[in-house]
C-alpha cells in the first residue's frame, strides 16, 4: 500500500502508523495487549470486538462519545463536513448563544476525532471517516435499544418490506411523482425530508396536533404507539410517510425527518467544552493547611484509638465475613463517631495493613505487627501511610449498609465493598481540586457535573434504583472522606495533599510536620479525680495514663478520670501503688491530689487479696471472712463456688469468667499462675500473624510500561512483517496466516543455506503448547537438530528444534 493510497480497512489504518501511536492505542487500550497480537490484522480484530469498544466508549469525554454517536446516524462513510454540521446544524437554530456554541464544536470537533482516530474507533481520512462496525451497532438506533441520539432509522431502513403499493400512496400524499422502482420511491421520500424547501412547505400544511404530535418524538424516543383507528393528525402523519410502521401498533419518525425538525443537529445540547469547576469559597491558604493538618492527626489518632481498643482481640468475624451491626455500633460508640464514620476508619486502618483477621478457630479482627511499626512512626510518616492507602484502595466504606446484586447487606470489612472505579475517581477528584487556586473550596455540584462529562457512560455501573451513578457518589464520598483525612481543610486542598498527589511522601511529610502540635510530657491532674491533657501526649506517657485512667471527653484537651476498675486495670498490667505515685508525680504539672493518692492506695490494699487458678478454677484468701462473704452473696450463685477449705473455695467456672463475676461484685481479684504467683496481663499483647494489607481490585488489565509497550509494538510489526511477507515459493496469494509446509529434507537444506548466505527467511513454527505461529528468522548455526537464528519477529537470537517447523519458505527479492 503506498502513503498515500487511502485506507480499505481498520488493519491497513493501523498498518499505516507509526510506533509511538500504535503504542499509544495500546496504551489508551490495554486490553489489546491480554496477550499480545501477533500482528497488526491480529490487533485490528480484537480492536473491534464488542467487549473491547465497550470499554473504549466508558473511556471517553462527552464530546468525542457525542462525536462518536454522530457518526453512528451518519451515512457511512461521512466526510468530515457531514459530521461538523450533524453537531453543529444547519444554520436555522435561532438560539441565543447558537454562534458561540458552533464555534465551540468548530474548535473541539478536530481534537473528538483525533481521539476516536487514536483509539482505533474511527478511522479512514477526513474525507472518509468510518466508525468501527462495532461501535456503529453499539450506537445506532433499534426499538429494543434507542439510540443515544434519540433518532430513529432512515427512511430506507422503516420502509424496507414495505409493499410496493404502500410507497405509491404515501408518494401520492406527499406529493410526489409515482415510481414503480421501490428503490426509487424511497429515494424520493428521503429526498424530500433533507430539502429544506419542500420539507418547509409540506409541514405548512399539517393540522397543529400533527405538529405537536411530531415535538413530541423529534428529541426521542422516535417510537410510538397508535392504535388501530388512529386520530386525524396521526393519519395525515402517517400517509405522508412523517410516521413510518414498524409493527402493526408501533410507528417510527424517520431520521431524515427528525433532523429537519431538529435543524440538521444529532444532539440537543452539543457539549464541546468540559463544565467548569466553581468555587464557594476563598480560603486564606495557611488557614487551609492548618486546619488539614489538624484533622490529620486526629485521623492518626483515632485509627490509634481504634487499634488500641482491639488489643486484645476484636470483634468476632460473621460466618459471610465482616463486622456486625452490633460491633459497628459498639465501635462507633467508642470513637464517639457515627456509624459510617467509624465504618471509614474500621475500612482505612484494613486499607492500611495495620487490622487483620487473627485466623483462629474463634476468628476475631485485631492489630497485625505492621500496627506496631506504624506507632513507632512521627505523626506526620503516620498519616502519609494512611492517605497513601486511602488513596489506592479500592474498598468503598460508603456502600456499608446498602444491598449488593442479590439483596444481601453489605458490612464492614465483608466482601464486595471492592469497586475498581474508586482509586481513579478520588485522583480525578482531587486533580479538580489540585487545578484551582490554593485555598480555594469548589462547589460539589460542578465538580459532579465536570466527572459527568469526562466519562459519561460509567454511570452505566450504577446499581439499579440509584438516584445517582456509581461515579458521582464515590465523588462525593471523596469530599467528604477528604475532610476527615485532612486531606482537605475547610473543603480545599491542603499543600502537603498537593506533594503527596505529586508523588513526593517525603516532602508531603515535612510540610505537614511543623503544623502538627509537639506531644506534651505532662498533664494537669484535679481534685476530682481528673487528668487534663491540654495537647497530645508523648506515647510512653500516653500508654500509661490509658491503662491507669479512662477518657471521659477528647477535644483540644483530653480529659481522663481515675475510677477503681482504671487503677486495677494499672495493677494487673504489673504496676505497683508505688510506681503510680511515682508516675503521677513526675508527669503532673500539679500537685498529686490527696484523694486520688487515697484511691490508688485503698485498690491496692485490695488489689489480689483473692486468687484465682485453674482447678476447674479455685479461689484463696487468707481472710475467712472475705470468703464467708462471697458465699453469702447472692450474685455469687451463677459461679457454683464451694469450699473447698477455711481459706480456698473451688468453682465450676473458667478462672477469666470467676475473675469478671467477682470483679462485677465490687472485689479486686488477680489471677495466679500454678506456682502461685501473680498472673501480669498485659494490654496489646494480640497480634495477628503477618498480613499483607489488601491488594486493590484492579479495573481491568494493568496499564503497560514503556518497556512493555516498546517490546509490544516490535512483536507486532515483526508479526506483520512474517504474516504479510512475499515469499518465493507460495507468492502473495498465499491465504493470510497459512502455514509454510515443507518436508524434513527440505527444511534442513533451506536453513542451511540461508545461515550460509546470511539470508532471512520465513518459517512455520509450533512451540511445545501446539500454538502456531509464522515468524522471519535469520539462521546463524544449524547442528544437532535444532537452528540458532536471529529471530525478527521477536527482536532476539533464538533456539529452534527443527522437528517444530512445519515449513520455510525464502523471501522475495524485494522483501530481504
Amino acid at each position: 500500500m503506498g502513503m498515500t493510497t487511502p485506507p480499505r480497512t481498520l488493519a491497513e489504518a493501523l498498518r499505516a502508523r507509526d510506533d509511538e501511536s500504535l503504542a499509544g492505542l495500546l496504551l489508551a487500550r490495554p486490553d489489546l495487549l491480554t496477550p499480545v497480537p501477533g500482528d497488526i490484522t491480529q490487533l485490528a480484530t480484537r480492536a473491534g470486538t464488542r467487549a473491547s469498544v465497550v470499554r473504549a466508549l466508558e473511556h471517553l469525554d462527552r464530546f468525542a462519545l457525542q462525536t462518536a454517536e454522530a457518526l453512528a446516524v451518519a451515512p457511512d462513510p461521512a466526510p468530515y463536513e457531514i459530521l461538523l454540521g450533524l453537531l453543529t446544524g444547519d444554520g436555522r437554530d435561532d438560539g441565543e448563544h447558537a454562534d458561540d456554541a458552533g464555534a465551540a464544536i468548530v474548535a473541539a470537533l478536530p481534537g473528538a476525532v483525533a481521539t476516536l482516530r487514536e483509539q482505533a474507533l474511527v478511522w479512514g481520512e477526513n474525507d472518509r471517516l468510518r466508525l468501527v462496525r462495532t461501535a456503529r451497532e453499539l450506537l445506532s438506533p433499534s426499538p429494543q435499544h434507542p439510540s443515544p441520539t434519540g433518532l430513529g432509522p432512515t427512511v430506507a431502513e422503516a420502509t424496507a418490506g414495505m409493499s410496493p403499493g404502500r410507497l405509491q400512496e404515501i408518494l401520492h400524499a406527499a406529493g410526489l411523482p409515482a415510481t414503480h422502482d421501490p428503490v426509487s420511491a424511497v429515494t424520493a421520500l428521503a429526498a424530500l425530508f433533507t430539502d429544506r424547501t419542500r420539507m418547509g412547505e409540506l409541514l405548512d400544511t399539517a393540522p397543529v396536533e400533527a405538529l405537536s404530535v411530531l415535538d413530541r418524538l423529534v428529541w426521542g424516543p422516535p417510537y410510538g404507539e397508535v392504535t388501530p383507528n388512529p386520530t386525524p393528525p396521526v393519519k395525515w402523519l402517517r400517509d405522508r410517510g412523517l410516521l413510518l410502521p414498524v409493527s402493526t401498533r408501533t410507528v417510527v419518525l424517520p431520521r431524515e425527518a427528525a433532523l429537519h425538525l431538529r435543524a440538521g443537529r444529532a444532539h440537543r445540547v452539543p457539549e464541546p467544552q468540559p463544565p467548569a469547576v466553581a468555587a464557594v469559597a476563598e480560603r486564606d491558604p495557611q488557614a487551609v493547611d492548618s486546619a488539614a493538618a489538624g484533622q490529620a492527626f486526629l485521623a492518626v489518632s483515632t485509627v490509634e484509638e481504634l487499634l488500641k481498643s482491639w488489643n486484645g482481640g476484636g470483634p468476632a468475624i460473621l460466618r459471610a465475613g465482616g463486622l456486625s451491626v452490633r460491633e459497628l455500633k459498639k465501635t462507633a460508640a467508642a470513637l464517639d463517631v457515627s456509624e459510617p464514620v467509624a465504618s471509614f476508619w474500621i475500612e482505612l486502618a484494613y486499607a492500611a495493613g495495620l487490622l487483620a483477621s487473627d485466623g483462629e478457630a474463634d476468628e476475631r479482627y485485631a492489630p497485625t505487627p505492621a500496627y506496631d511499626d506504624w506507632t513507632e512512626l512521627s505523626a506526620q510518616d503516620r498519616w502519609v501511610r494512611l492517605a497513601a492507602a486511602w488513596l489506592a484502595a479500592t474498598r468503598t466504606s460508603g456502600l456499608v449498609g446498602g444491598q449488593d446484586a442479590k439483596g444481601r447487606a453489605l458490612s464492614t470489612l465483608g466482601p464486595d465493598l471492592d469497586r475498581t472505579a474508586a482509586p481513579e475517581v478520588r485522583h480525578r477528584v482531587l486533580a479538580l481540586l489540585a487545578a484551582l487556586p490554593p485555598g480555594t473550596a469548589p462547589d460539589p455540584e460542578t465538580v459532579l457535573a465536570r466527572l459527568r462529562w469526562e466519562r459519561p457512560l460509567r454511570g452505566a455501573s450504577a446499581s439499579a434504583g440509584d438516584t445517582v451513578d456509581l461515579r458521582s457518589r464515590i465523588a462525593l464520598w471523596t469530599l467528604n472522606e477528604s475532610e476527615l483525612l485532612g486531606i482537605t481543610g475547610r473543603g480545599a486542598l491542603a499543600r502537603q495533599t498537593r506533594a503527596l498527589l505529586a508523588g513526593e511522601p517525603a516532602e508531603a511529610a515535612a510540610l505537614l510536620a511543623p503544623l502538627i502540635p509537639e506531644p506534651l510530657d505532662h498533664v494537669l491532674l484535679q481534685a476530682d479525680l481528673t487528668a487534663v491533657a491540654p495537647g497530645p501526649l508523648e506515647r510512653p506517657l500516653a500508654d500509661m495514663l490509658a491503662a491507669l485512667a479512662d477518657i471521659e471527653s477528647k477535644g483540644g484537651a483530653t480529659v481522663y478520670r481515675f475510677t477503681p476498675g482504671s487503677v486495677r486495670r494499672a495493677l494487673d498490667a504489673g504496676q505497683s501503688a508505688a510506681d503510680l505515685h511515682a508516675f503521677l508525680a513526675a508527669h503532673s504539672r500539679t500537685p498529686v491530689p490527696q484523694p486520688l493518692s487515697y484511691l490508688i492506695d485503698d485498690v491496692a490494699r485490695r488489689h489480689g487479696h483473692l486468687r484465682i487458678g485453674a482447678a476447674s478454677s479455685y479461689v484463696r484468701c487468707d481472710d475467712e471472712a472475705v470468703l464467708n462473704e462471697i458465699l453469702a452473696d447472692k450474685r455469687s450463685a451463677t459461679l457454683r463456688l464451694r469450699r473447698l477449705a477455711p481459706t480456698a473455695l473451688a468453682a465450676r467456672t473458667d478462672p477469666a469468667s470467676l475473675l469478671d463475676g467477682l470483679r462485677e461484685m465490687g472485689y479486686a481479684p488477680a489471677a495466679e499462675s500454678a506456682d502461685g504467683d501473680v498472673l501480669i496481663t498485659r494490654a496489646g499483647a494480640r497480634r495477628t500473624p503477618h498480613r499483607a494489607a489488601p491488594v486493590p481490585v484492579p479495573e481491568g488489565p494493568p496499564v503497560p510500561d514503556p518497556t512493555l509497550l516498546g517490546a509490544a509494538v516490535r512483536a507486532i510489526r515483526a508479526g506483520d512483517t512474517a504474516a504479510t511477507v512475499v515469499h518465493k515459493d507460495t507468492g502473495p496469494s498465499a491465504p493470510s496466516g497459512s502455514l509454510p509446509r515443507t518436508t524434513s529434507a527440505e527444511t534442513l537444506v533451506t536453513v542451511q543455506a540461508a545461515a550460509m548466505t546470511g539470508s532471512a527467511i520465513w518459517i512455520g513454527y509450533v512451540n511445545a503448547d501446539g500454538a502456531a505461529s509464522q515468524r522471519v528468522i535469520a539462521p546463524v548455526r544449524v547442528e544437532g537438530g535444532y537452528v540458532t537464528a536471529y529471530d525478527h519477529t521477536a527482536d532476539e537470537v533464538r533456539t529452534y528444534p527443527l522437528h517444530r517447523i512445519t515449513g520455510v519458505a525464502e523471501l522475495a527479492d524485494d522483501q530481504t
